[in-house]
């Protein structure tokens, strides 16, 4: 054990041997927290002699987990078997069955998965005779959610409008039928595990008694359920020691609180605190942006993360014409390094959402490179993309009966696999196929003679799809792809069927939205080579399963990796920071966290890149320049490419901006005394609604104003012309 001890530098050191009975241990990015934590308990188990079965340790995740258990098996043994280690939801489950005396349900409960959730909500919904369209069952499961999260039950849930109102019934009604059905969900674990503590004392008093020490990894992801619970648990022998980075919070948007960090030092004044702030990943470049980026949040602890692996490459800023550029600029990049020798498996290109990913794929696919997708389907392989896909096709070629049997019943219209069956069997009778009498019954309903071979309800279904796809050939022959595009989402409302309101909903339609922008390039070559193309593109046989392989991936799937290069593509306002996150301070902390998580997964290069440009349904729109990026010191940047978008002024910037040929044409002006407009008012336009102004200044004789509007993103625009209402 001391020869293991000897391998930590002082911080670690101090970490794992602290006599303190409450420790904060603040691990920056790359500083060893994990070693830490294991060593730790095996420095608690040899050296101090506590039992393995007097130890709890809590993880996030089991990947986690698994990891801790692999590493302390070589430290402690068959010691370890007696260890608690596992993700919070495991170690509740566990409780729970343990006491289920106590509780209003048996120790065989089962635990309802989110489509379980999803079901018995839409129940609900249904028994209560409430439209699941104007509420949709996602949101309320949100709203239930983040209820349990902060221990909050049905009659304590507030109901101030009316909607908040019919998500209570629900919540009361989603309780009663777990309850009936001796089933929990998710955050049922969580929370009844507190109440369980806060309404039996004597248990309480058994488990504290039990866990001398409690360890906690990843501290800053921790809500209001989770923190109760570990005070509950630690609160005999008050030994707890967390290890996080409240600089690496970023599940914001799941009930993770950062402040928990600061309530342990508040709850715990005694408590002592330990910085980990050497960085065993990166180079110093590397880590003096993140510092950079990092240092203008508030409600943070200081910290000074440092290299000694030298100063490494300067951080690459590429500033491409547009989006195709960017793409390509960074697969072009990663071909030459290649080309050079370095290995696949080397690089990264991580993004803020996941529609972003199609140009990246498309381009590693012109270059014949394989590459690897994390945390979500390639972008042709996601399902709101392949239904919209799928609906083409069968439009361009009604033969498709893989399409037909995709989107029949999508969005759910009754047609179930039966029908389907049904429909298949009869067209095959009479040497047809499904199409032709859908095509017949949308056409002539009642008369055709296939209405009677099926139910009415059945029939009356059939007709109505087939009416839209006779429709929609009908529409698709005399008009451009695009209108056909928006024809099919209108008639099937997809977008109140996928965009339910969640932030997983949100991602959905914003995939169905990169499509739409897609079909807008092909309004002039047509449905054809569209289909052609994708087709191409999308064929998994093109992708080699390999290991090395560069990885796409998004920011927050990111968290615990590591690249010797990471590409961060699109620092532009709107996409990161995201557009959401502009009004509110909390959640603009939480871009620039998220932005700081992405930069330390970098080794050794790292390369940020944006485009002056972004398509937007056929039109090239100007960008802005993120603000991210002028947090980062010059002298630290390498800047390469053409610069163009919209410049964020700094005292001694300049205009990259020259009039348009309208402004040069117009009739001068008196040049205003003062802006009309200042950042962050919310003004409308009439022809593209309400929007977000970010930036004004006086160019010319006339004041600009750029803003961020909601229906076409980006506008730089000329006060005097657009007209601009205030509203806020």
């Amino acid at each position: 054990m001391m020869d293991a001890l000897k391998n930590l530098n002082p911080q670690q050191h101090e970490a794992v041997t602290s006599s303190a009975r409450q420790l904060l241990v603040l691990a920056g990015p790359g500083s060893g927290k994990t070693r830490v934590l294991t060593q730790r308990i095996a420095f608690l188990v040899n050296e101090n002699k506590v039992s393995p079965h007097s130890i709890l340790a809590v993880t996030f995740t089991n990947k986690a987990a698994r990891e801790m258990r692999t590493r302390l098996e070589r430290m402690l043994g068959k010691g370890v078997n007696a260890l608690w280690l596992g993700t919070f939801h495991a170690i509740c489950a566990r409780i729970l069955r343990s006491e289920a005396d106590a509780l209003p349900f048996d120790n065989n409960f089962v635990i309802m998965d989110a489509d379980d959730q999803q079901s018995i909500i839409k129940r609900v919904l249904k028994d209560l005779n409430i439209d699941d369209k104007l509420y949709r069952p996602a949101s309320i499961h949100n709203v239930i959610s983040n209820a349990k999260n902060a221990m909050q039950g049905p009659d304590q849930v507030k109901s101030r409008t009316y909607r908040e109102e019919i998500s209570k019934r629900v919540y009361e009604q989603y309780e009663k039928i777990l309850r009936s059905s001796n089933a929990v969900d998710f955050d049922d674990l969580l929370m009844w595990s507190v109440r369980l503590f806060e309404e039996n004392p004597q248990i309480r008093e058994k488990y504290g008694q039990r866990f001398e020490h409690v360890l906690v990894d990843e501290f800053q992801d921790t809500n209001q359920a989770q923190y109760e619970l570990l005070k509950h648990l630690s609160s005999v022998h008050h030994c707890l020691f967390v290890v996080g980075d409240e600089d690496q919070s970023i599940y914001r948007w799941r009930g993770a609180d950062y402040r928990n960090v600061l309530r342990f030092q508040s709850d715990y004044p005694k408590s002592e605190k330990i910085l980990l702030e050497r960085n065993y990943r990166s180079t110093q470049n590397v880590l003096d942006a993140a510092q950079a980026v990092i240092n203008q949040n508030k409600s943070r602890t200081p910290k000074n993360l440092y290299s000694k692996r030298g100063e490494g490459p300067l951080i690459s800023l590429y500033d491409a014409v547009d989006d195709h550029a960017e793409a390509a600029y960074v697969v072009d990049d990663i071909v030459d390094r290649i080309a050079s020798g370095q290995e696949g498996g080397e690089f990264a290109i991580m993004y803020r959402t996941n529609a972003q990913s199609r140009l990246l794929e498309e381009a590693f696919l012109r270059a014949n490179i394989p590459y690897r997708l994390v945390g979500a389907q390639r972008f042709y392989g996601r399902r709101e993309v392949k239904d919209i896909i799928s609906f083409l096709r069968l439009v361009h070629n009604t033969y498709d009966s893989v399409s037909l049997a995709r989107v029949i019943n999508v969005p759910p219209r009754g047609v179930g696999s039966k029908t389907l069956l049904d429909l298949d069997q009869i067209a095959q009778n009479n040497n047809l196929t499904s199409s032709d009498v859908l095509l017949s019954l949308g056409e002539l309903g009642q008369k055709s003679p296939f209405w009677d071979t099926f139910s009415s309800r059945s029939a009356s279904m059939l007709a109505h799809f087939g009416s839209l796809l006779m429709n929609w050939r009908e529409f698709g022959q005399s008009n451009p792809l695009p209108d056909l595009f928006d024809r099919i989402l209108a008639d099937i409302g997809y977008k109140a069927y996928i965009d339910d309101g969640t932030e997983m909903g949100d991602g959905r339609w914003e995939n169905v939205l990169e499509l739409r922008r897609l079909a807008y390039e092909y309004e002039e070559r047509g449905i054809t080579e569209f289909l052609e193309n994708i087709a191409l593109v999308s064929d998994q046989d093109t992708v080699p399963e390999e290991n090395d392989a560069p990885t796409l991936l998004t920011l927050h799937a990111a968290k615990g990796l590591e690249f010797s290069h990471v590409y961060i593509v699109g620092l532009d306002e709107g996409l990161l920071p995201h557009s959401r996150s502009l009004e509110d301070p909390e959640e603009m902390a939480e871009e620039r966290r998220l932005f700081y998580v992405g930069i330390t997964r970098a080794k050794n290069h790292l390369t940020l890149v944006r485009a002056g440009q972004r398509s937007n349904y056929g039109r090239f729109e100007y960008t802005m320049e993120s603000r991210f990026i002028d947090d980062i010191p010059e002298e630290l940047i390498k800047r390469e490419g053409v610069r163009l978008g919209v410049q964020r002024l700094t005292p001694l910037s300049h205009p990259r901006w020259e009039p348009s040929s309208y402004e040069r044409s117009t009739p001068k002006k008196e040049t205003p005394k003062e802006s009309r407009y200042q950042a962050g008012m919310r003004v409308t336009h009439s022809t593209w609604g309400s929007g977000l102004v970010v930036e004004t200044r006086i160019l010319g004789n006339d004041e600009t104003v750029t803003v961020m509007f909601e229906s076409v993103g980006l506008k730089r625009l000329a006060a005097s012309v657009a007209r601009l209402e205030i509203v806020g």
